[in-house]
């Protein structure tokens, strides 16, 4: 839990710096490729993911520890061979993970979330799942287990296996020459974001291109035809907890509207969009049919309240980071106390992206939570031992979200007023 966090307190600045000067790029280009209220919403997505991930929200089935001490061949040292074997596991495994959850309906709800975007850049990168509380593939590790890779390798691989597939969220950066033969490229990572129907569940690899090769599913990023990005059936959110179980609950309204008892159990393990016969005419879903026609969600909003978006997403990366480097400080079981407010905070602000009235009441929470916090333990998480005051600042800070929050829905209920007043 707090190497992880440490870990994260220097990466973040990193994403976020390059995040930046590709924003930058973009405006020099004429060619932005990350609108901010996207880009909010995707930095967003990625702090609860790191969060979930941090505090250990998850279990695992079956560890990678149990399976190598029953199959192990050899007792591999730690040495540069063995991280090398262990990186190609890795790999090998990542392909797997991610092809399955492209298939297999249930599947899918722990991955729209990184496809939900309907933009391409390094940002959406960091929209990975908070769903995923249960880790099914540890037996796709079984090549590692085998070979009798150490668990502190596998353990020490895996977070810098997920920070090599940052770079390539871009379409900045084209064709990268005889690379492509060997390794992920952006090029390639667009043709698997894209819903165009040439591009639809093709490379699914991670680092290295060889096995979407291996096993028939890569795709050329063709000229004549220009990635689309996104979803299917768009998820029409910015808020990232919304957009990680709207799969989910479609599966779950799904199965209880079905008649056919083989349909209520069958619909989790078929093919990722299917639905029982004559649902879609029954209960239709907001789906893209034409990748090349239709409205990108979100393109008209008030400016000021995108940048009231990316304060309050700054402020959140500010509160998270202290978080993950103060855990020892903060302690057990504080540090889930903290993390509750840090997912409300996340739940509050986006619905307030979304113009939604409820954002009102989700504030609301929050600020009577956070201020709860500040009476009970007397100053906000220890942070007084670093500068005083700080609890004022916290105080402070939760009272003008309120008021800010209780501004914007208040003038948008007036537009709408007046729109319903004109018709």
């Amino acid at each position: 839990m707090e190497e992880y966090g440490k870990l994260l307190v220097f990466a973040m600045p990193i994403f976020l710096i390059l995040i930046i000067i590709e924003k930058i790029y973009g405006h020099y280009k004429g060619e932005d490729t990350s609108p901010n209220m996207d880009s909010v919403s995707s930095v967003s997505s990625g702090m609860v993911n790191s969060l979930k991930d941090v505090l250990g929200l998850s279990i695992t089935l079956v560890s990678y520890d149990w399976i190598a001490s029953k199959i192990a061949l050899f007792d591999l040292e730690a040495t540069f061979f063995t991280y090398f074997i262990g990186f190609i596991a890795i790999d090998f495994y990542g392909y797997w993970s991610h092809r399955l959850s492209h298939q297999i309906n249930f599947l899918w709800n722990k991955h729209a979330i990184h496809h939900s975007s309907e933009e391409f850049n390094l940002a959406c990168a960091l929209r990975q799942p908070v769903s995923s509380f249960v880790n099914l593939f540890t037996f796709l590790l079984i090549p590692a287990a085998l070979l009798g890779v150490p668990s502190k390798v596998i353990a020490i691989t895996l977070p810098i296996h997920l920070f090599l597939q940052f770079w390539y969220h871009t379409k900045h950066i084209k064709k990268i020459g005889f690379l492509e033969h060997i390794l992920v490229s952006p090029s390639h990572h667009r043709v698997h974001h894209a819903i165009n129907p040439e591009y639809m569940d093709k490379n699914h690899s991670q680092i290295f291109i060889i096995w979407d090769k291996l096993f028939g599913t890569f795709q050329a990023e063709l000229e004549a035809v220009p990635p689309v990005f996104g979803i299917t059936r768009p998820a029409r959110t910015w808020n990232p907890i919304r957009i990680n179980f709207q799969h989910l609950w479609l599966l779950i309204t799904d199965a209880w509207r079905a008649e056919n008892w083989k349909d209520k159990f069958t619909i989790w393990f078929k093919p990722t969009g299917w639905r029982p016969e004559n649902f879609e005419e029954r209960y239709p879903v907001t789906k893209i049919t034409n990748v090349y026609d239709f409205e990108k969600y979100g393109v008209q909003h008030s400016k000021k309240l995108m940048y009231w978006s990316l304060f309050q997403a700054i402020i959140t990366l500010l509160l998270i980071s202290y978080l993950y480097n103060s855990i020892a400080l903060i302690g057990l079981p504080n540090v889930f106390i903290y993390g509750a407010f840090i997912f409300l905070t996340v739940y509050s602000y986006t619905e307030l992206m979304d113009t939604r009235k409820i954002s009102v009441f989700w504030e609301s929470i929050r600020f009577v939570f956070g201020i709860g916090l500040i009476f009970y333990f007397g100053d906000w998480f220890g942070m007084n031992q670093l500068f005083p005051f700080a609890s004022y600042i916290i105080g402070g800070y939760l009272l003008l979200s309120l008021a800010v929050t209780v501004y914007f829905v208040t003038i948008n209920f007036e537009k709408e007023t007046m729109i319903v007043a004109q018709s």
